[in-house]
């Protein structure tokens, strides 16, 4: 019989792999970092396109950090076992003032769509490449980014932030290389190519990360939190998880997309939290064959199945499903609204609604082009903020 499979939330417990659990966060935005600019950024030169691992190891490994985070005895950590337990991850540095970016679930007791209270680790140590290890301090994290931002004293410190690049324009079949410290083994490369995009992981929260990067670069427990680079060794995401049946790596690994880093460490330097823009609807994707079926006029969009009672949508007057179909072996809401463009953007992938969502702030005004009844309608939405369930 086929071994289930699990997801795999790449930090590590010392001497423990710990599967998340397999459920539904956000997506990349265009937004530029507040950050102060770092003196010197690392960029690989690539003439006509090679992909020099080595080069970008060269230049690119002394900023890449490896991060002990050290749990009491009453934590109710699942990630890392508590009792005092400690655990590992990678991190990777991005200013001169010593702020470094991670997982979420590298410094915190948090596992995958964890329901339960998110407590920091007691103490964040930082290794770097030159043997120095150094206190950090928690500035925030963003449970449904699964991203957290230290922050150490620089003062004797030589400290080479990476340059953050975009994950907007990436390819499938681009390479890429991954660097941290699986299984405690620091300062490690692995290499492959992009796999695939727009894909949806598990957050920390019961909503998705969309816009993931599927990659084939050796993810294993311990890779959390470092940095997945591009041929120019500007960084295009953050290993964050790995989908397997083993307990190791598959060739399946996954990333969260640098767009959405960037836009939670904004917040997460200005006040320690981050938020993201709320609808309050459960989708189904529609598809040529299915709308077919259901008579309606569109070959892609969002099927409305639930609405959530007193949240914007439901302000609005969006409709859920009142009925069930089953079709190609699955069950169907049908009757309810079918969404088809926002702010005039067509829905297309899976993932577009909530991407696009996630690209606007709580309070925002949202115009939904809508189905009802065979007819196309204009809904306009103002946004709340997401609720952590």
């Amino acid at each position: 019989m086929r071994a289930p499979t699990v997801f795999v939330i790449a930090a590590m417990a010392l001497g423990l792999v710990v599967a998340g659990c397999d459920d539904s966060g956000d997506s990349g935005t265009d937004v530029t970092t507040t950050a102060q600019a770092p003196a010197e950024h690392v960029v690989i030169e690539t003439a006509g396109g090679d992909f020099n691992p080595g080069a970008i190891y060269e230049d690119v490994a002394p900023g890449v950090v490896t991060i002990l985070s050290i749990f009491g005895e009453d934590s109710g950590s699942s990630l890392f076992g508590g009792g005092g337990a400690a655990g590992q991850g990678s991190g990777f540095v991005i200013s001169d003032d010593g702020e470094i970016i991670t997982n979420a679930h590298v410094v915190t007791d948090a596992d995958a769509a964890t329901t339960t209270p998110i407590h920091e680790a007691e103490e964040v140590y930082i290794q770097f490449a030159d043997r120095n290890q150094v206190a950090a301090e928690v500035l925030g994290f963003d449970p449904y980014a699964d991203v957290a931002l230290l922050k150490v004293d620089p003062e004797g410190l030589d400290l080479q932030p990476l340059e953050l690049g975009s994950s907007e324009d990436l390819a499938v079949g681009s390479p890429v290389a991954a660097i941290g410290s699986p299984f405690g083994e620091a300062q490690s490369l692995s290499t492959g190519i992009v796999s695939a995009l727009d894909r949806s992981i598990e957050s920390l929260t019961q909503f998705q990360i969309d816009g993931a990067i599927q990659t084939d670069a050796s993810i294993n427990p311990g890779n959390s939190g470092g940095p997945l680079l591009d041929a120019d060794g500007r960084v295009i995401g953050i290993n964050q998880q790995i989908n397997t049946t083993s307990g190791g790596n598959e060739g399946v690994g996954y990333a969260v997309p640098i767009d959405l880093v960037k836009r939670s460490a904004d917040q997460l330097r200005e006040d320690g939290e981050a938020e993201y823009a709320f609808i309050g609807v459960t989708t189904q994707p529609l598809y040529p064959q299915l709308a077919d079926k259901l008579g309606i006029d569109t070959d892609t969009g969002a099927l409305v199945a639930k609405v959530t009672a007193g949240g914007p949508a439901d302000d609005a007057g969006i409709e859920a499903s009142d009925q069930k179909i089953r079709f190609q072996g699955f069950d169907v809401d049908a009757g309810g609204d079918v969404i088809v463009a926002v702010n005039g953007k067509p829905l297309v992938g899976e993932s577009d609604l909530p991407r696009l969502i996630s690209l606007l702030e709580p309070g925002d005004k949202v115009t939904l082009e809508v189905i009802r009844d065979g007819e196309h309608q204009d809904v306009e939405v103002t946004l709340g903020t997401r609720p952590g369930a």
